[in-house]
């Protein structure tokens, strides 16, 4: 993967959410960009089981990346 602007941007989204994933023994990495629209990501540590980790991947990852890439339009998770 290419060190994009975009990807910088991503990456700096996820490293504000990352405290709150790991502070629930979770973690989170950037598998990939498609078209500068998609991201796949993959929820890691106790966010690959938790029941809550759809509402944290829409609310809070997807949110955060949108704040600092607003040109993407999906965040999935990649298991």
């Amino acid at each position: 993967m290419a060190n994009t602007e975009l990807e910088q941007n991503i990456l700096k989204a996820l490293d504000e959410i990352r405290p709150f994933l790991n502070s629930d023994g979770g973690d989170i990495t950037l598998i990939g960009i498609e078209d500068e629209k998609h991201v796949k990501v993959r929820l890691e540590g106790a966010c690959t089981n938790c029941n809550l980790s759809i509402s944290t991947l829409k609310a809070g990852v997807e949110t955060t990346i949108k704040k600092y890439a607003p040109q993407i339009e999906t965040v999935v998770n990649i298991s």
